[in-house]
């Protein structure tokens, strides 16, 4: 077949026509052309539609709640409580919340046994959740003060908030996260303010139990020379004294009756078990847990199996 020669025939027979008559001609044509590209382009909507509409359904965009801020609980406690640090990392471990980045960090000071330094690197290389600070083990001799001056320089990132918190106390990490994401971001003191009765947080100091300061109040504190001259003494006493003296955390929150020390264990400072708990403090005895993990019914997601009844 000799296909470029019957083209060049049909070309010039083509041009020959009437300009009319050649206009007529290709119209079939033209008419095919436009018909199959508004079939393409009617296809091509429909599917960017349903594409659009599949996409704002999805639950990720509008329903999952979002990150709104970072919060760094330190537990101060000590290199050889061992047992109480496995069960809090277990009663963390379950917790969780939807709105803020919530870790928890174990803190104490320089090993000083041989037997520290091989089961802690153990932990570490297990959980990665402690920091040894460059201090001698105390309770009121600086070891509040190291914890948060420390921090800006040995962290790897900031966080919005930092929490100091003993280790005889429950924190229900969802309900505390709820209360924070109201709160500034800056200048913030946040706790359960000493005197028991007081509910003026802008007298006196924050309950050790566990108190939170925003990033910045943390970076004041490892510049401060108030604080770096005052640090032996009740840690939480000093807290709230340096911030006076520095003229700082204008923003102060007492969440009481949220937070409080475990019935019948401090006077005044105590009240029975309430569901909008926070922090329950003075955890001392394993029977006080349990009534507690009881109350708040911390085991209710566990389902039912053949590998175990309980």
């Amino acid at each position: 077949m000799n296909l470029p020669s019957k083209v060049f025939v049909n070309v010039k027979i083509y041009l020959k026509m009437p300009r009319r008559r050649r206009i007529l001609a290709t119209l079939p044509s033209l008419a095919i052309i436009i018909i199959t590209t508004f079939f393409l382009f009617n296809i091509y909507v429909k599917s960017q539609s349903k594409f659009t509409s599949q996409t704002a359904a999805t639950p990720h965009d509008s329903h999952q709640p979002k990150i709104q801020f970072s919060l760094l609980i330190g537990i101060l406690t000590r290199a050889d409580a061992y047992d109480r640090r496995h069960f809090l990392r277990l009663i963390y471990g379950i917790q969780s919340s939807a709105i803020a980045k919530i870790d928890v960090k174990f803190v104490f000071c320089n090993l000083t046994k041989p037997e520290q330094k091989l089961l802690i690197s153990l932990e570490i290389l297990r959980y990665n959740d402690i920091i040894i600070l460059n201090c001698s083990e105390n309770m009121n001799s600086g070891k509040t003060y190291t914890y948060f001056s420390s921090l800006p320089g040995i962290l790897p990132h900031r966080y919005d908030y930092v929490m100091k918190a003993d280790d005889d106390v429950y924190l229900r990490l969802e309900p505390l996260a709820l209360s924070l994401s109201v709160k500034p971001r800056s200048d913030l003191y946040y706790g359960f303010v000493i005197p028991c009765p007081s509910m003026n947080p802008f007298v006196h100091y924050m309950s050790g139990m566990g108190f939170v300061l925003s990033w910045d109040l943390v970076e004041w504190i490892r510049e401060s020379e108030i604080a770096a001259k005052d640090i032996s003494g009740p840690e939480d006493r000093l807290v709230g004294k340096w911030l006076d003296m520095g003229n700082k955390a204008r923003n102060r929150y007492s969440n009481k009756p949220a937070m409080y020390d475990y019935p019948g264990t401090n006077g005044r400072c105590s009240h029975e078990l309430i569901p909008d708990t926070i922090a329950v403090h003075r955890l001392k005895r394993w029977d006080q847990w349990q009534n507690v993990l009881n109350y708040f019914n911390v085991t209710r997601q566990l389902k039912q199996s053949k590998l175990y009844t309980i």
